[in-house]
């Protein structure tokens, strides 16, 4: 079956958009425990196509032909999941948690391809 990446991502905009920056401590605590909770309902809803459950990602690093640098960009977290489609993928993440509960902007799916073979490039 074919392999899927979902990337999470979110930009310092979808704080504001969300009202999470306004919200007291006791409150975004609450948002904080009742997200985790439904991101756990969803993993065990999900676990028969969940082929690597992924996680949330820290600081990147470029490599370019200049070398090494600190960047930032709107990727916070990743999950494979194996599915029929791309669309079938897809639709997994529809009103996911990332963004219906906590202040992500969106899910982005792309499809694992593997890596030509020479006899490929043939």
């Amino acid at each position: 079956m074919p392999k899927f990446m979902a990337l999470y991502v979110g930009s310092p905009d979808a704080f504001a958009r969300s009202g999470w920056d306004k919200l007291d401590d006791k409150s975004r605590k609450e948002r904080e425990i009742a997200g985790m909770q439904a991101w756990g309902a969803w993993q065990e809803k999900n676990k028969s196509v969940l082929a690597d459950e992924g996680g949330p990602l820290g600081k990147t690093k470029r490599v370019d032909v200049k070398g090494v640098s600190d960047i930032s960009n709107a990727v916070a977290g990743y999950v494979i999941v194996e599915t029929a489609s791309h669309d079938a993928a897809a639709k997994l993440f529809e009103n996911h948690p990332h963004f219906s509960v906590f202040p992500g902007d969106a899910v982005e799916i792309m499809p694992c391809n593997p890596i030509p073979t020479m006899d490929d490039l043939k």
